[in-house]
């Protein structure tokens, strides 16, 4: 029997809607217009061209250092031409590329095919990559820190936009192919980092809020995580100082810009340690107030790789509010090469946006999704934290011994080098058959530094008198690289040991000549 009093208009109404959100319960999808999907997507890409050509100038030269308001480039719309020689982009265009060619199930050993063939230069994780590859290491192996030294460098990180613009939405997938790609190069806090930003990228889709997007972030990586540590000191202290973004970054600063393992930067004010640069894009959209210019000046004031965390930050500012919000003055220029290759690939703006939103409708689709006549219909997907996996296990850098030290010792025929090459160095350098260069130490794991040569040869390094491995310092490209990993052993007891390279007097495959030049060793502990 149905009782009616004087409320009963509104009982009948709240009962019904009661009931109504009782056989709907909890809500297992969202919608988004064909439209918008693209809006969002160009939006990405072109938030990515814009940043990264404004912080180009200034990429490395403010290192621990905020850099003054008044030393920030000047814009202008043809800065956009820059953004078409980018690695930011071409690099995370080589990995879209594979996405085309095997689809979202694409591989590790897919995505290192692709990327040991490529003609471009590389620094850090990404060289210490392909030379590995080229030597016959597995992708699945060339970032772990038995390969590549670099493991926690910015490398994926700021080529992992492409899988969150594939992936609105749906961060455990982007976690999925984020791990397939990212372990070409990078380990733990590395790959993390790739995790951290595709994950903001396809948050954006959905969410106007920086903050819910950097949570979201958050979410898809390893709690336990250093990376995970520091956004959480970020998101933190932004509460504590919500108009102070200065205070946040000298906090940071002071806490987390050291122990940074990178052969170049380790003990020194250069720092391309994923986490921190992460902690910057981070910084730049919960002080940016959404809006495009002030979170590109902020993200690009924080310094050290001051290109690439612009380009993130306003690329996933991008998704969240589309290609039709980001100011006139800072698109103006897109049109014009819009129709022009990024370096190294075969995508244009118009292509590589055409390709990204087949490629998010096809994730949609393989997830339980569908198109319903102009709209997306995307399955609520949560973020799940990745399993953990640290490069910081190996410990943490506390000495640089230079080759100037007279704790090593040299046998046969070593000069000190002081050509235009050697940058001010000074490294130790021999060609001859049998030179020999030894140095002891104490602690867990160590560095021999040098250079990457065009003429570079091989050489033989023992570790506590056994032959550990043959080493190479050609580049595999033709330019010369400073300060790089030689050889490196980390995971060692905690205890003396003994390193001894000996010049082998032979050409490392391509190379012209057989020289090796050392600069030091870094200590780990």
């Amino acid at each position: 029997m149905i009782r009616i009093n004087r409320f009963g208009l509104m009982t009948t109404v709240l009962g019904l809607a009661a009931l109504a959100a009782w056989c709907m319960g909890p809500r297992r999808s969202r919608e988004i217009s064909l439209d918008a999907l693209r809006d969002k997507i160009e939006g990405g890409w072109a938030g990515q061209m814009i940043g990264v050509s404004y912080g180009a100038p200034t990429e490395f030269r403010y290192r621990a250092e905020i850099i003054p308001e008044d030393k920030l480039p000047v814009w202008n719309e043809d800065r956009i031409l820059n953004s078409l020689n980018q690695d930011d982009l071409y690099v995370d265009m080589t990995f879209a590329k594979v996405i085309d060619e095997k689809g979202l199930n694409a591989t590790t050993d897919d995505f290192g095919a692709r990327f040991k063939d490529a003609k471009y230069s590389l620094w850090h994780a990404n060289l210490a990559a392909r030379r590995a590859l080229k030597r016959g290491v597995p992708a699945t192996l060339s970032g772990t820190p038995k390969y590549n030294a670099h493991a926690n460098d910015i490398d994926f990180q700021i080529e992992s936009d492409f899988i969150g613009l594939m992936t609105p939405g749906l961060p455990q997938l982007s976690n999925a192919i984020a791990y397939r790609a990212g372990r070409v190069m990078n380990h733990g806090d590395g790959i993390y980092g790739g995790m951290f930003v595709s994950a903001m990228y396809g948050a954006g889709f959905f969410e106007s809020d920086p903050r819910k997007v950097i949570e979201t972030g958050l979410a898809a990586i390893s709690a336990k995580s250093p990376y995970a540590q520091v956004i959480r000191d970020v998101l933190q202290l932004s509460k504590q100082y919500p108009s102070d973004w200065i205070e946040v970054w000298n906090q940071i600063e002071k806490k987390w810009d050291k122990n940074e393992p990178c052969p170049e930067g380790a003990l020194k004010p250069f720092n391309i340690d994923a986490k921190l640069n992460g902690a910057y894009i981070a910084i730049g959209l919960l002080y940016g107030e959404s809006d495009f210019k002030k979170t590109m000046s902020i993200a690009t004031r924080c310094g050290q790789d001051s290109d690439c965390n612009p380009s993130s930050a306003v690329g996933i500012l991008g998704v969240m509010k589309g290609y039709r919000a980001i100011p006139e003055d800072l698109k103006a220029g897109i049109p014009k090469i819009a129709d022009r290759k990024f370096n190294y690939t075969d995508y244009s703006f118009r292509t590589i946006v055409e390709s990204t939103y087949s490629h998010a409708i096809e994730a949609v689709k393989q997830n339980g999704g569908k198109v319903e006549g102009d709209r997306l219909v995307v399955p609520l997907q949560e973020p799940k934290p990745a399993k953990l996996e640290l490069w910081d296990n190996y410990g943490t850098p506390i000495e640089r011994i230079a080759v100037s030290d007279s704790r090593w010792s040299w046998k046969g025929d070593w000069k000190t080098s002081t050509e235009k090459w050697a940058r001010g160095l000074q490294p130790q350098v021999s060609a001859t058959k049998g030179s020999e260069a030894t140095v002891s130490f104490t602690g867990t794991g160590a560095i021999i530094t040098g250079f990457y040569l065009p003429d570079g040869g091989k050489a033989d390094v023992y570790l506590d008198g056994k032959l550990d491995r043959t080493v190479d310092v050609f580049p595999d490209e033709e330019a010369t690289k400073a300060g790089e990993d030689v050889w490196h052993a980390f995971g060692l007891s905690n205890k003396q040991h003994t390193v001894r390279l000996v010049v082998k007097g032979e050409p490392a495959s391509s190379s012209e000549g057989a020289q090796i030049a050392l600069t030091d060793l870094i200590v780990f502990r």
